[in-house]
């Protein structure tokens, strides 16, 4: 130990204060330890555990995120081949409506013209029939006027006869 002795006087060791100063430096790392320490990392490992599920908590909210994005665009994707579907529906049906009603409206001119060309010969024929026995009238008064003389119904019977085939030709 004499070297070491010698070693420790150089440089000014002394034993008593060093043994002093190494047991304090002991008694007072082990109440950092314990009350500094401690408490410090328990805190700094409790912020990264918290930091830790903030990130996991992150990533899953974008898997959430993007499974959303997925599923409103499979969602929008469907409403919109839907709503194509119905519009053509609608335009195909609206064109067979419109043909359904176009087709009623021609036949329903058709009828009408149909019966207006019944309506108007029926009412020429009336009109010939009135203005034969009217003219057959005329011809009578006029030949009984012209000639002064009292026209038998043989004669009225024969002047419409001649009235009506000179008006048919």
């Amino acid at each position: 130990m004499d070297a070491a002795g010698n070693v420790a006087q150089t440089f000014g060791v002394y034993w008593p204060n060093l043994i002093a100063q190494v047991v304090l430096f002991a008694i007072v790392y082990w109440v950092l330890k314990r009350y500094a320490f401690k408490p410090v990392i328990a805190m700094l490992e409790e912020r990264r555990r918290r930091i830790e599920e903030g990130q996991l908590n992150a990533e899953n909210i974008k898997k959430q995120l993007a499974a959303a994005e997925a599923k409103y665009q499979e969602i929008l994707s469907k409403a919109n081949t839907e709503a194509q579907r119905l519009l053509d529906e609608v335009r195909a049906s609206g064109e067979q409506l419109a043909e359904q009603k176009r087709q009623e409206a021609i036949a329903a001119a058709e009828q009408i013209s149909l019966k207006a060309q019944e309506a108007m010969a029926l009412e020429r024929s009336r009109v010939m029939e009135e203005m034969k026995r009217e003219l057959g009238r005329l011809v009578v008064e006029t030949t009984t006027r012209v000639t002064g003389k009292v026209l038998t119904p043989e004669d009225h019977q024969r002047i419409d006869e001649e009235t009506v085939r000179e008006m048919a030709a």
